[in-house]
């Protein structure tokens, strides 16, 4: 069996890792004590797995890998966060990032190399798209980020309590592999995380939201970034296809589903003199006014490529005030790892483009600049400009 062929068993969610040693002859107990080892305890080594037997052992060896996605470099900012780069099958780089805070640990993964949604606003966006990432190169983050924490089982490093599908892509549009790998970071077998401390973040992907329901019940984030169609359609082009009233409608199906007393999170990122007005957030209110969520404001985190800016802190306070005034449970996100370019909007990695989407944006930019202009967006209308979707929120 070539190499290439081979099963990569770090990818395997707990019913095709049963059904594949089970076709294989062995018992389904076999799975748990697979997944211990590599999720658990960090071991890539099947001759270190002392409790499985000599032959399977190296049976497993011939047949199989355990290979997570190669850790390109490691970057430490001033505040503790940490950010990683990691390469793909398909020669992309990916980030992620751990974000602490106080007991607990975040990680932001990434789920595509790029993102093909083109929000105007998105750093990710701006790179083009090429390809969704495999189950093991996304629970692979996670698995790098344990070992190099040094909190595999043993360990005393720092935990990662928390893992945040806010990283590059759109986890909607790579659902299956997306799916696998929540798997795993559910199963006590394998990272055990609490379902209420992963969170799928979505930019509108209705489809991908209604094969959610019956399929998982981890939490759910969406951007929003606008309290109208017309305005949203601007700064997220799915909304044209997928508007306001259909997403929530979607989300708040999803949440009824689960049972309990659980709420999405409406992510909403703020930018100067485009969606930051008292009207927006007075127009937000009413819209979220019979909708149970809670609200998250995102400052702008500003990059290079466009002419954006973040909003003034008295702009930020008038918007949450509003909001709260109406009754609405509102936090602000505090800018973390914005020193080594991880702050929420600024993950880019280095995209391999198929879409050449990077190559135009960046020819209209030398033709804005050439007549005196940084880039700003296809439009000149400044309710264009916006914030971060699909990149590290």
């Amino acid at each position: 069996m070539s190499t290439a062929a081979k099963p990569n068993l770090i990818g395997l969610n707990p019913v095709k890792l049963t059904a594949l040693l089970e076709s294989m002859g062995e018992k389904p107990y076999r799975a748990r004590q697979i997944m211990r080892w590599v999720h658990r305890r960090g071991v890539l080594d099947f001759s270190a797995m002392t409790d499985i037997g000599k032959t399977f052992r190296e049976r497993l060896a011939r047949e199989t890998v355990i290979a997570p996605p190669q850790l390109a470099s490691r970057h430490d900012a001033d505040d503790g966060c940490v950010k990683w780069i990691i390469g793909t099958a398909s020669g992309s780089a990916v980030e992620m990032v751990y974000i602490p805070e106080g007991g607990r640990g975040t990680l932001c993964v990434s789920s595509q190399a790029g993102c093909i949604l083109d929000c105007s606003f998105c750093a990710t966006g701006k790179q083009g798209f090429d390809s969704n990432l495999t189950s093991a190169e996304i629970v692979g983050q996670v698995w790098h980020a344990r070992r190099e924490l040094g909190s595999f089982e043993g360990g005393d490093g720092p935990p990662v309590t928390n893992v945040v599908f806010m990283g590059m892509g759109e986890p909607l549009l790579n659902f299956d592999n997306v799916m696998d790998a929540v798997d795993l970071m559910l199963s006590d077998y394998a990272y055990g995380l609490s379902k209420r401390r992963v969170t799928i973040s979505t930019a509108g992907v209705l489809p991908g939201l209604e094969r959610m329901r019956g399929r998982t019940d981890v939490s759910l984030a969406v951007s929003l970034h606008a309290p109208n169609d017309e305005l949203r359609s601007e700064l997220v082009p799915l909304n044209k296809k997928y508007p306001i009233a259909e997403l929530l409608e979607a989300t708040g199906k999803y949440m009824k589903d689960l049972g309990e007393s659980r709420e999405p999170l409406i992510e909403y990122t703020l930018i100067r003199g485009v969606n930051d007005h008292r009207q927006h957030a007075r127009e937000l209110s009413v819209l979220l006014q019979d909708f149970s969520c809670k609200v998250n404001l995102i400052p702008f985190n500003e990059f290079s490529e466009v002419s954006y800016r973040r909003p003034s802190a008295s702009s930020i306070g008038n918007f949450r005030k509003i909001l709260q005034d109406a009754g609405l449970i509102v936090t602000v996100r505090t800018t973390r790892a914005d020193g080594v370019a991880a702050a929420c909007g600024q993950l880019t990695g280095a995209v391999r483009d198929q879409t050449r989407r990077r190559e135009r944006f960046l020819r209209r930019g030398e033709s804005d600049a050439s007549n005196g202009g940084l880039i700003h967006s296809e439009k000149s209308d400044t309710r264009s400009a916006a914030g971060p979707r699909g990149t590290a929120r």
